[in-house]
């Protein structure tokens, strides 16, 4: 269209400095108002230029319906080799499903998505509580999450690299603090990640994480998360299998670190007001296994 457009307007710039500097015969030069005196051929000849360049305008105009036609229709014929991810929506977090087949080897995992680079990806999104929104401003534009509703949305990372998401329609208290990441590996790189995820958790291999996977199951969180290849069941918090590989906790308000994940556990309330995580109150050693167990979790 730019192309089409400068051609056009060049065109017009072109034929309007022509009519500014050529005299016309019979024109009247003095100051009183010029007024052309046209023979009836020169009438002809203006009546053809007229018609012609309103069937060009016509043209230009059906080519560009055409051309848009068509665009719309390469855009609405999805890739049948993308990627599907399902992306659902929770006060204040994301959970993050990798679809297949064998149901066997579906991988759940929160707040992180990793995709490979160059292939598309198809999200489809819900919520379970209110409305929330999608939005990655880096890679494309933002796509609401509506309870009861599934919607689709596309997009293709063609560089490698971390890219900041956020919720982008207000959710509640801690809307602000509802962040996900998602991260556009190589192909092999995300093949390994992707196997690994799939994986259950690793045993833990020293005392104090064996411990702290017995305070795990015995404290109660257990009752809100999963963590595959243990009894931990749990479906109304998030999947905590790889938690010790994600870069953020807490949706993106917290690095994954020893330090903050201690103080999330003991006190979540205070760093995201509302939340629905319960404080439990844990020794010092209990907190201390805890940590170390949910550290080993990669």
């Amino acid at each position: 269209m730019i192309g089409v457009g400068a051609v056009i307007w060049l065109a017009v710039v072109a034929v309007m400095i022509r009519a500014i500097v050529r005299r016309r015969p019979g024109t009247d030069t003095s100051l009183e108002l010029a007024v052309p005196q046209s023979t009836p051929d020169q009438h002809a000849r203006l009546e053809r230029v007229i018609v012609g360049a309103t069937c060009v305008t016509v043209l230009v105009l059906a080519g560009f319906l055409a051309f848009d036609f068509a665009v719309g229709h390469a855009l609405a014929e999805h890739p049948s080799h993308a990627l599907s991810i399902d992306v659902i929506g929770h006060q204040w977090w994301w959970e993050v499903r990798y679809d297949e087949p064998d149901p066997s080897k579906i991988a759940v995992t929160a707040n992180e998505i990793h995709v490979p680079v160059g292939v598309p990806v198809r999200l489809v999104l819900s919520a379970v509580d209110v409305i929330h929104s999608f939005w990655v401003p880096a890679l494309s534009g933002k796509k609401d999450l509506i309870p009861g509703y599934r919607t689709t949305f596309w997009f293709r990372a063609d560089r490698p690299g971390v890219y900041r998401g956020t919720c982008a329609e207000f959710c509640g208290l801690q809307h602000a603090k509802m962040g996900l990441v998602v991260v556009a590996d190589p192909p092999p790189d995300f093949a390994r990640w992707r196997s690994a995820l799939g994986a259950p958790a690793p045993a833990p291999t020293d005392s104090l994480a064996t411990f702290g996977e017995q305070v795990f199951l015995s404290r109660g969180c257990a009752f809100c998360h999963s963590i595959a290849g243990t009894p931990a069941r749990g479906t109304i918090g998030p999947d905590l299998t790889h938690v010790g590989s994600r870069t953020t906790l807490a949706a993106g308000a917290l690095r994954n670190d020893v330090g903050s994940l201690a103080g999330w556990i003991s006190n979540p309330a205070a760093i995201k007001p509302g939340v629905r995580m319960p404080t439990i109150a844990l020794g010092p050693r209990e907190l201390l296994g805890l940590v170390r167990y949910l550290g080993t979790l990669k």
